[in-house]
């Protein structure tokens, strides 16, 4: 069975809500350098991972992907961000493994 995928809206709602974030400082010049992000996040966001998991998600892959050193650069309070996002447009997660309309 595919994978999830959002609709196009919340992919766009995502990539702002990453480029306001902007760990790299370079969201001016490139609104999708964080595009990368936007599919482990929904998966992990649509089957209900933890802000623990998100943030931890977040800080290896600033350090791993990206090369920066995390602890300046607030995963825990994105994580929180992208919880209560995800919480307003979806309030429901998919832990079932089957995809929902």
């Amino acid at each position: 069975m595919p994978p999830w995928t959002p609709p196009a809206l919340l992919f766009n709602n995502l990539r702002y809500l990453l480029n306001e974030w902007d760990p790299l400082g370079v969201a001016y010049l490139s609104q999708d350098e964080y595009d990368c992000m936007l599919a482990p996040l929904f998966q992990r966001l649509h089957h209900g991972t933890t802000r623990a998991e998100i943030s931890e998600f977040l800080w290896y892959d600033l350090e791993d992907h990206f090369g920066l050193d995390p602890v300046d650069h607030q995963t825990d309070a994105t994580a929180d961000r992208l919880i209560a996002w995800w919480s307003a447009v979806s309030p429901t997660p998919n832990t079932s493994g089957t995809p929902t309309t």
